[in-house]
């Protein structure tokens, strides 16, 4: 909560001269997941953005007003919580990574570690959710907690490396761009969406003038990736990434993009690969175009040939089944005949 007021400062003296001093409610909006840690990360920021000043002050003694933060439910929340589910083909794409040879041979390079971790967690620890072990004490020393005995320096680097191959597994190695297209690439298109609509004389007055979302380090590893900008360090706690809209003198628009992800630290100029520092916003939307789905749900079925594969797939299963029901059928009326035919008495015994 230190953490995210510090940065609610921050925001305040970066936008000074662009923000109104005071809460403005057509000003900004404000977005959270539906997380309990994300939606007080909002609150935080916001009051340190927005203290109250004259008419807003309701309380003498509280330096603080309730600013407005949404959310919706966690199962309907398709550009912040991430990876975004109920996706077919992503999940497919997902196993297909998790099978390739790169993924396979992480896994056995890194076995031996993994069952030490495992025996130390009481706990089955993969490549797959070793994220886990790794935020847990990430956590740990952040608020200052011992780590456990085994947890060493050494250690604690090995957990990292393979937490960020967790995330390329998730986001890259495998179709990066369809995999951006159906993840990153949904918060990256609500963002210039947003960003275009500012840009359009004939949208209604009064414009927002900052749009706020709180998620979490995925979200921005997500995003980061999907724009091939992220930096191979997980994002730590009150991490700031964003895009800045400017109107030059001759009326055309640009794009920055800065991160922030140290406590007490300024924000550092991002770059998107293929555009100059301060891209011309239609050059971005051009560059980015193919990571932003016209159509997700569509693209998240699985392709016609996929789908006539696992259905001819599962037809044969079907058939081998019933046939395998029939053999046993057969072999079991053979066999219940046959004992029947072994208790009938023959014509001599039945003389004697």
């Amino acid at each position: 909560m230190r953490q995210h007021y510090e940065l609610g400062q921050y925001l305040r003296h970066r936008y000074k001269d662009f923000l109104n001093s005071s809460y403005d409610r057509q000003e900004i909006y404000v977005r959270s997941t539906d997380v309990d840690r994300t939606l007080m990360s909002a609150e935080a920021d916001l009051a340190a953005l927005y203290p109250p000043q004259g008419h807003q002050v309701f309380h003498l003694d509280l330096n603080w007003q309730p600013i407005p933060v949404h959310t919706v439910p966690v199962k309907e929340d398709k550009f912040l919580k991430f990876p975004i589910l109920n996706c077919p083909r992503y999940q497919k794409l997902r196993e297909e990574t998790i099978g390739s040879r790169e993924v396979q041979e992480k896994c056995q390079e890194n076995q031996d570690f993994l069952n030490m971790i495992s025996d130390k967690t009481k706990w089955n620890v993969t490549v797959v959710n070793v994220w886990k072990v790794y935020d847990t004490l990430s956590c740990e020393k952040t608020h200052n907690f011992s780590p456990p005995s085994w947890a060493t320096p050494e250690v604690i680097d090995r957990l990292r490396e393979l937490n960020n191959f967790g995330f390329e597994i998730l986001f890259r190695l495998h179709k990066t761009q369809e995999k951006s297209r159906l993840q990153g690439g949904e918060l990256l298109g609500r963002i210039l969406r947003n960003i275009t609509k500012a840009t359009d004389a004939s949208t209604p007055t009064p414009r927002l003038k900052m749009i706020m979302y709180s998620a979490h380090d995925i979200t921005l590893v997500a995003l980061q990736m999907a724009l091939d900008v992220y930096s191979g360090i997980t994002p730590p706690y009150a991490s700031c990434h964003m895009f800045e809209l400017y109107q030059e003198d001759d009326g055309s628009f640009t794009l920055d993009m800065y991160f922030r992800n140290e406590t007490d630290s300024e924000a550092h100029l991002l770059t998107l690969p293929s555009c100059t520092e301060h891209c011309p916003l239609q050059d971005f939307i051009r560059i980015t175009k193919d990571l932003i789905s016209d159509n997700r749900d569509e693209e998240c079925r699985l392709s016609s040939g996929t789908m006539q594969t696992e259905l001819i797939l599962a037809v044969a299963l079907s058939v081998c089944m019933v046939l395998l029901i029939l053999v046993l059928v057969i072999l079991c009326w053979r066999w219940k005949l046959k004992k029947r035919h072994s208790r009938i008495p023959s014509s001599n015994n039945e003389m004697a």
